[in-house]
């Protein structure tokens, strides 16, 4: 099963005591990712950026989908309550449930429309705040961003994100304690002229870089 093969590929590229960051691929490769983390570093606080709760119980009828890995990560006490939070998030739910579930989870919930009205500084301050001292991991889902900044993408929703607004709170997470991410979902087949593709780059490219100053490369 490829969730089983990334686990172990990670645990085995952490096992030196580095810190990771992955390409994705689909958002189902964050569990294993999360798995392998969570075994160096203990429960781990979750910076989500996605138009998507990404905690649905099945999608499509399936329990291990890019639509759930976060439940997955929840039950498997990989996570940290309280701790975490999804920001980005627009766009249908599949049930009235869905963000009630989300919060008995102890997710926080910041939405795209919270981004516009509080301004990227102050969600940072809230992040900044909610994970505390915790060791974080950060999961970039490049459809965070509007279709206009990222058409590459599989569930493209709009009403996103620009790729200024997200660049900046990521940089803003300068001051929390992260010990890996991933960047995912990026579909080249739909993008166009690489729009996707080089915001993905620079979101990969920030995000290694906010490692490399906690470990003191």
């Amino acid at each position: 099963m490829a969730v089983t093969q990334i686990e172990a590929a990670a645990d085995a590229l952490l096992v030196g005591g580095g810190r990771l960051v992955a390409i994705g691929g689909d958002h189902t490769i964050a569990l294993p990712l999360l798995r392998a983390t969570a075994r160096r570093h203990g429960p781990l606080a979750l910076v989500h950026f996605d138009a998507h709760l990404d905690t649905w119980d099945a999608y499509f009828g399936q329990r291990f989908t890019h639509g759930t890995p976060f439940r997955r990560a929840w039950e498997e006490g990989l996570l940290l309550r309280d701790h975490s939070a999804h920001v980005g998030l627009r766009g249908p739910l599949y049930g009235s449930h869905d963000l009630t579930d989300d919060a008995a989870m102890g997710f926080g919930q910041i939405s795209t429309a919270d981004v516009a009205a509080l301004g990227p500084a102050a969600v940072v301050a809230q992040l900044i705040e909610r994970v505390g001292d915790a060791p974080v991991y950060v999961s970039v889902d490049i459809d965070v961003l509007d279709p206009a900044h990222a058409p590459g993408t599989g569930t493209p929703e709009a009403g996103g994100l620009t790729s200024r607004e997200l660049l900046t709170m990521l940089r803003g997470l300068d001051a929390v304690s992260i010990v890996g991410g991933d960047v995912v979902e990026v579909s080249p087949a739909y993008d166009h002229a690489e729009i996707t593709a080089i915001a993905a780059a620079h979101v990969f490219y920030d995000l290694v870089t906010l490692l490399s100053r906690r470990v003191g490369l």
